[in-house]
């Protein structure tokens, strides 16, 4: 039997148990807190020990301030290093690996591209005064840094600073084969930050010599070609073991502005440059003045390639083909033929040109791309920028802008299939998707009106209620990247405005499936690759897999029926084409960033962007101003002694004679009133040495029947 106290006993034995721990508790903080007490008095004792008054207080005080931010600083630095060793996770290397001569689509040479190792010459086999020149230009403690150069960055700022302008650079040779190897152009802060991180990799991962060999190899020395060999080859006719200390020294003069002192382009301008070179080397202590005077005296001369011109950016963009489509292959030294149109290249190039100096100024625009497509698939000319050799950057298959309106027709595309038509009514008025609220352009405000109206007005609201009540974003997604857009979509409400970046090739390639009849597929700048021996190694009539359809015929005969409007009576009266049916679409980007025209007719597919590298605002560019000027001309160009295809879906004229008179006498009239703007904001006077100039450069300009456009006698008679 239990005994009734017992309850009581155990209860008594719990609460002394738990008042004990709770002793020891209080106990064990009060010793603890005690002995810290003591550590804290003795440590400052201790350290009242260094404790400095006056002046050296404040050194202290900012040393330690800057240990702190150095803490802090080198967490970001790490931050920031990341995403520029993802750089290095590929096989960097493999440019190596084919060697390619590069045919156009009538069979003359127009470059190479790669390297294989009997066209590099090692370092140790060049002439000591090729090194030398190279590094007394571009990097004089080459041998003494470790990626960059701390002490010459500041002497490049101190004689910037003193000359007032840009005179010499800080980046070190290593950060330019960083730049070479890994990262593009662009002049963001996000580059040059990759470009130092990488570079320390470099020397942490490479000798100085291989750095050295890789810079030689890599760089890219004007006239198309790459790599120190090649230019001695090409400018001299003559191996880079065999360059006179003069040659050498026009060579070392390049890497810097190929384009600008490329000999075969601008001799004086080359051989000044050689003699800074030759100036750098006595500055540097590598050579006196006595062993570089016979150079002074005899500048070298150069082999006379005539006008030719490299396409380098096609080039660029060929070679990542070949590199797909030899990639199974043993052979690594080929022979591609190409789809690429020398005068239609020339073409693109001449008004993408002429447009951006007649306008550029006027409306903030200092860049642009293009892309031509045949109707057949072939790529016919990439334009990738103004000037290759100050950027090889291809903004034509590499930059992501946003396409705006543009996009529109991939939306209008897909609702043609859900059951649409041109004369479906639809509701232009305010929508909102959730806490999205478009409006339309200049905030105009629109009723009900036809599939057709909305699309050729470019109204903003509906192609947004199109996605949000009837399709949904992922069919357009889908049928955009069916119909080729490469790049990333973003599956978001605001895509179907144009918010997602693509590229210019992406565009050219998505609008080529409407003249193409809705198939697509058939793109392609490769269209043979063949050995040396003449062993076929690809055929794209044989090998390229069958073109797939990704409109039906009725929707394609709905969207060219749409399409073919735009520039007639809709935002691109610019782009009409005097007697050539050819439909497109134009697109603004938010703050005026980006301007596109993208258009075709029955031959050609064309798109045009023009903007600014570093995303900043243009002047109120649209795409239906200089972007649709930029195709019109390129376009008129190339249906010059052609025959006309019919655009699929288009068998009759698609507006009456009256208001197709109305819109080209609109459209002249737009014109000449922004003539007339650009010219009141000219300088109001030349003075008549500049006025013969210009009369000089428009009288060889009109007797290029290569560029001639088809002027009025009375705007010939004007120039």
């Amino acid at each position: 039997m239990v005994s009734p106290l017992e309850p009581k006993k155990k209860r008594g034995r719990v609460a002394a148990f738990l008042l004990a721990i709770d002793a020891w508790l209080d106990t064990t903080l009060y010793e603890v807190g005690f002995r810290f007490r003591e550590f804290w008095e003795a440590a400052t004792i201790f350290f009242r020990r260094f404790r400095v008054k006056g002046w050296r207080r404040g050194v202290i005080e900012i040393l330690s301030e800057g240990f702190t931010l150095g803490a802090g600083g080198a967490v970001v630095m790490l931050a920031l290093a990341i995403p520029a060793f993802q750089e290095t996770g590929g096989d960097w290397r493999a440019q190596d690996d084919f060697a390619v001569t590069f045919l156009d689509r009538y069979g003359n040479e127009i470059g190479q591209r790669g390297l294989i190792q009997r066209d590099s010459v090692p370092v140790d086999q060049m002439p000591d005064h090729v090194i030398k020149a190279v590094l007394a230009t571009e990097d004089r403690r080459f041998f003494e840094h470790y990626g960059i150069d701390f002490l010459g960055l500041m002497r490049a700022m101190t004689e910037n600073v003193r000359a007032n302008s840009v005179v010499q650079g800080g980046s070190s040779l290593t950060q330019q084969l960083a730049k070479n190897l890994f990262l593009s152009n662009e002049r963001t802060l996000e580059r040059k930050v990759k470009e130092a991180f990488l570079a320390l990799w470099l020397e942490a991962n490479l000798s100085k010599k291989e750095i050295l060999q890789l810079y030689l190899d890599r760089s890219y020395m004007g006239g198309g070609t790459f790599g120190i060999e090649a230019a001695a080859d090409f400018y001299f006719g003559k191996s880079v073991r065999d360059l006179t200390l003069a040659e050498a020294a026009m060579m070392a003069g390049l890497f810097k502005a190929p384009s600008k002192y490329a000999p075969h382009v601008n001799l004086p301008a080359a051989r000044a440059r050689a003699n800074v070179v030759l100036s750098n080397l006595v500055d540097s202590g590598f050579m006196t003045e006595g062993q570089v005077l016979q150079a002074r005296r005899h500048p070298a001369d150069v082999v006379d390639r005539g006008d030719r011109k490299s396409p380098d950016y096609y080039l660029d963009w060929a070679f990542e083909e070949v590199r797909k489509l030899a990639a199974k292959s043993r052979q690594h030294s080929l022979v591609a033929h190409t789809a690429f149109d020398p005068n239609i290249q020339q073409a693109a190039e001449e008004s993408l040109e002429f447009h951006l100096r007649q306008y550029g100024k006027d409306y903030n625009a200092t860049q642009g791309a293009i892309v031509v497509i045949e109707s057949n698939g072939a790529v016919r000319a990439i334009v990738g920028g103004r000037d290759y050799g100050a950027s090889q950057f291809n903004r034509a298959t590499k930059a992501l802008r946003q396409p705006g309106s543009s996009f529109k027709a991939y939306v209008y595309a897909a609702a043609v299939e859900h059951g649409f038509t041109p004369d479906t009514i639809v509701s232009g008025a305010p929508v909102s998707w959730g806490n999205w609220h478009p409006g339309n352009y200049n905030g105009a405000s629109a009723g009900r009106m036809t599939l057709t109206t909305a699309f050729v007005k470019s109204i903003n609201t509906v192609p947004v209620r199109l996605a949000k009540d009837n399709l949904g974003i992922k069919p357009i997604k889908e049928l955009a990247e069916a119909m080729g857009v490469e790049s990333t979509l973003e599956s978001h409400k605001t895509m179907v405005l144009g918010t997602s970046g693509m590229t210019v090739m992406d565009q050219a390639t998505g609008y080529s499936v409407f003249p193409q009849d809705g198939m697509a597929g058939t793109r392609h700048g490769v269209t043979q690759l063949v050995t040396h021996s003449g062993d076929v190694i690809y055929d794209f009539a044989k090998d390229a897999p069958p073109p797939r359809r990704v409109l039906s015929e009725q929707a394609v005969s709905y969207m060219n029926t749409m399409l073919v409007q735009v520039p007639v009576i809709g935002t691109a009266r610019r782009a009409a084409l005097p007697g050539i049916v050819s439909g497109g679409k134009t697109g603004t980007s938010q703050a005026y960033r980006d301007a596109w025209y993208v258009g075709f007719t029955g031959n050609y597919t064309a798109a045009v962007w023009i903007g600014n590298d570093d995303y900043s605002p243009t002047r109120n560019m649209t795409g239906g101003s200089m972007p649709a000027m930029v195709w019109q001309r390129l376009m008129a160009y190339a249906h010059q002694n052609i025959d006309l295809r019919p655009i699929p879906g288009i068998a009759q004229p698609f507006v009456d004679a009256a208001t197709a008179a109305k819109a080209q006498e609109a459209a002249r009239a737009s014109a000449q009133a922004e003539a007339d703007r650009a010219a009141a904001e000219r300088p109001p006077v030349l003075s008549s040495r500049t006025t013969q100039l210009l009369r000089q450069i428009n009288r060889q300009f009109l007797s290029a029947p290569a560029l001639r456009p088809e002027l009025d006698p009375e705007t010939v008679s004007a120039l």
